[in-house]
């Protein structure tokens, strides 16, 4: 199968490449500014995703049998200060790529976010209504109104949660943000009363290829690791996991600053039908651990520790 992925350097998209290089699945994958090779694809392309008419020329002319899109912009508080920048990643380009899906006959998954609800009914099923708290969450919400509206006959809406993962950066996963302020001699706080599903990208980008071999599984679905866990409880095992000291965390709750009051308190999504259906399996959070390693950044560091 030949596979159109946008997003390539991504934390997600760089392991959907080799995951799909596994499956023997021939890879093109479109990149902004990254200049090094990327394991799993077979052609690497820049292109400048904010232009859809030239997006469209490079989509025709590869004639793939399956496009994923893992490019977004993920930061929400990016979402609130240029609205308009986003949304032409968020959700015209998912638009214009399930448009190019419907009419190449193409397998399209587009990857959404937990984030479209706002945390006060957990756990969530893929029939229950969203109810966005911000820009970003507006903005994947619209994306996936759209992308099954125009090629619902093609396309799977994946919605995914907090992810762990070893980024081609080192920068970009959990671990590694928190590797980042404690090598800045930081101290982060994290929520015990903010609750996540994390999950590891190997295992996610397992089950988004089986999704692009099966033509069955279509619509709205859910993707996670098998742990319901406190960001704290996130922090700890994490630190335990790499030999760290408890203390370069501490406990904080989401009233105690006023701009994370309105934070979702719980994400939790119910993984069914998906999780009893593919073959690949939700992790559990000991599991996702024994992948993650010191990002290549913070090495230094961590050896001085």
């Amino acid at each position: 199968m030949k596979v159109l992925l946008t997003g390539a350097s991504g934390l997600l998209g760089s392991a959907f490449a080799k995951a799909a290089l596994r499956r023997k699945h021939d890879v093109i994958g479109l990149v902004g500014s990254y200049s090094e090779g990327i394991d799993g694809l077979s052609q690497q392309k820049r292109i400048d995703l904010h232009d859809l008419a030239s997006l469209e020329k490079l989509v025709l002319e590869s004639f793939p049998d399956a496009i994923v899109n893992c490019a977004a912009y993920a930061t929400p508080s990016d979402c609130k200060t240029d609205p308009s920048k986003t949304a032409e990643i968020n959700v015209a380009l998912p638009e214009k790529l399930a448009l190019l899906a419907r009419h190449l006959f193409a397998r399209y998954l587009h990857v959404s976010s937990d984030q479209v609800f706002d945390g006060n009914a957990a756990p969530y099923s893929t029939t229950d209504t969203p109810n966005p708290p911000n820009n970003y969450a507006q903005q994947k919400l619209d994306s996936e109104k759209r992308v099954l509206q125009t090629a619902k006959e093609f396309a799977s809406v994946i919605r995914i949660p907090l992810l762990n993962g070893n980024s081609l950066r080192g920068t970009r996963s959990i671990h590694e943000q928190l590797f980042h302020a404690w090598s800045q001699g930081k101290r982060p706080s994290l929520f015990i009363d903010e609750h996540r599903q994390p999950c590891l990208t190997d295992n996610l980008a397992e089950a988004m290829v089986e999704l692009c071999e099966r033509t069955d599984l279509r619509g709205l679905l859910h993707w996670a690791g098998q742990d319901r866990l406190s960001r704290y409880e996130i922090g700890q095992r994490i630190l335990s996991h790499f030999g760290l000291p408890d203390d370069l965390i501490q406990k904080a709750q989401r009233g105690d600053d006023p701009q994370f009051a309105t934070r979702q308190s719980d994400l939790s999504l119910d993984l069914q039908p998906l999780a009893g259906i593919l073959k690949t399996r939700p992790q559990a959070f000991a599991d996702q651990l024994d992948a993650l390693i010191v990002p290549k950044p913070y090495r230094n560091w961590y050896d001085a520790i």
